[in-house]
């Protein structure tokens, strides 16, 4: 049984022999070789910026090799744009949604490949095929509905079923378990050994190495742009797998002293807020931060976590409630006046909240300075005072651009959010929010976040942590305020609870060792 699965897999699929990739500046893939056997899931890992997704997209037609050979079941082949990779049976689901906003599910997942009904698109028999496809897989999405009205973890899964839609049989995963609760990350790993079951070949790009080693047959590390190597992930270890990537030895544990919370910075009281279709989805929320302390919110994705975090801001209207900051009362604050407070926000979403695509990384690091002095001179930009500003915290956080004058849009998602990180990081605010700050990055990157939130902390700065990931939560918060439905049902000691407790929490259930929030 064992040497048969063995031949099965030695059948390769996918061959990429010594591609490289030019940009300007910068080589992003220099002669890396990559093969995909059939029936395989087949890990692509790699720092931030790396040039996972570049070789990708040279796979999926969105670039084109500098140099270096495609094959396709053994023939050579020119994927000049991604309607050629559909016609040889490769999808993929990107990182950075490639959806339409104010489309529904349905016609975004049709799109370009829409059932007619004589000259008409026949939108009932998409909603239906979608409906049925979701279900299939237990994606569980809403044909119907908008996706400028869904939460990205839903958004993702949308992009997920699109691929599926047309049918691919050789499938790019980029980060696709970056927006997804642990709940739905389990059930996407079933799915994708369901895939390669009806003999499908999977490509993972991740930086997840718990999901590599349950789920991945082989692994293929990229350090800076060049192939480092392919493992047998039976074979090896997380620790193994992160020194590959990051050519030094990674510290998943963060060594950080006890916490010393003095007096609350952030008060939110009997908080209401309303979602886009004008029902509360934050009902009665109470929560206290306190300066030097980590406080982590943990919750299944849509328990109003966004809601909440976008009410603090000021991006979100307040239907009843009460936050205040150092007493000062913020409830009808708009948000810029929100952050000259002393709130700096991390956003879940970085391209909607976080970055202009279009605009310089030194630009959008001043994002939130740039009406002030030194960044301003009589309502004029002093643009080498910026570019100052710029390079030291693109030194200091480790963001891999060509330039400070490179498009935030041109760096990869972890580069983006090490830049927002620094941006907000840097005005020492008294209250940090830092939702889902590690999503999309590597393990460097990780523990390098991790440590900048512990030295906010230790700085005597409140800081409030939203994360979906279980890790994270207990890893880094000094308290654990477990969100169900709006409110906050439990705080618990991360040193006093595990995975288990906290995932029966953030399902509403009770503890046996846990009371309920004050």
């Amino acid at each position: 049984m064992q040497l048969t699965l063995g031949v099965f897999l030695l059948n390769n699929v996918i061959e990429m022999n010594n591609i490289r990739r030019e940009f300007p500046g910068i080589v992003a893939n220099d002669n890396i070789t990559l093969q995909l056997r059939q029936g395989e899931i087949h890990a692509l890992l790699g720092e931030n910026g790396a040039g996972k997704s570049t070789l990708m997209n040279i796979l999926f037609g969105l670039y084109q090799p500098t140099k270096g050979e495609i094959k396709v079941r053994g023939e050579i082949v020119n994927i000049t744009d991604p309607n050629v990779a559909n016609q040889l049976g490769i999808g993929m689901v990107h990182q950075h949604f490639m959806l339409v906003d104010n489309f529904t599910v349905a016609e975004n997942i049709i799109l370009g490949a829409e059932p007619k009904k004589g000259a008409k698109i026949d939108i009932k028999k998409a909603e239906k095929d979608v409906l049925e496809l979701s279900e299939k897989y237990g994606l569980k999405v809403d044909p119907r509905a908008k996706i400028e009205d869904i939460s990205v973890g839903m958004q993702q899964r949308v992009e997920i079923v699109k691929t599926l839609y047309r049918g691919a049989e050789i499938l790019i995963f980029d980060e696709p378990t970056a927006a997804l609760t642990p709940q739905e990350i389990t059930e996407l790993i079933q799915i994708m050994k369901a895939l390669v079951k009806e003999g499908k070949s999977i490509i993972l790009i991740t930086h997840k190495l718990k999901e590599i080693m349950a789920v991945c047959d082989r692994c293929t590390v990229i350090r800076r742009g060049k192939g480092i190597g392919t493992v047998e992930v039976a074979e090896s270890d997380p620790d193994s797998l992160a020194a590959m990537m990051v050519g030094r030895e990674v510290n998943f544990t963060v060594e950080r002293e006890e916490a010393k919370p003095k007096e609350p910075v952030l008060k939110v009281n009997d908080l209401v807020v309303q979602d886009v279709r004008k029902v509360p989805v934050v009902n009665g929320l109470n929560l206290e931060v306190k300066a030097g302390e980590i406080l982590g919110i943990a919750g299944v994705d849509g328990n109003g976590q966004s809601e909440f975090i976008e009410a603090i801001t000021g991006l979100r209207k307040i239907d009843s409630g009460k936050i205040t900051l150092n007493d000062k009362d913020l409830t009808a604050l708009k948000t810029r006046k929100i952050t000259e407070s002393g709130v700096a926000h991390i956003p879940q979403d970085r391209h909607k909240h976080g970055l202009v695509l279009d605009f310089s990384v030194a630009e959008n690091i001043v994002l939130q300075t740039y009406y002030q002095k030194p960044y301003s001179k009589n309502k004029i930009m002093n643009f080498p005072a910026i570019f100052k500003k710029a390079n030291e915290l693109i030194e200091e956080y480790d963001v891999r651009t060509p330039s400070e004058h490179t498009q935030a849009r041109a760096l990869s998602g972890g580069n983006q959010q090490k830049a927002i990180i620094a941006r907000e990081i840097d005005r020492s605010p008294d209250l940090l929010i830092a939702a889902q700050p590690t999503r999309g990055l590597d393990v460097g990157a990780i523990e390098f976040i991790h440590r900048k939130l512990i030295e906010e902390r230790d700085k005597g700065r409140a800081v409030l942590l939203v994360s979906l990931e279980l890790d994270e939560v207990l890893n880094v918060s000094d308290r654990i305020a477990v969100i169900y439905e709006g409110k906050i049902v439990a705080v618990v000691n991360p040193k006093e609870t595990d995975e288990k407790e906290l995932g029966l929490l953030m399902a509403g259930g009770k503890s046996k060792r846990v009371g309920e929030a004050q």
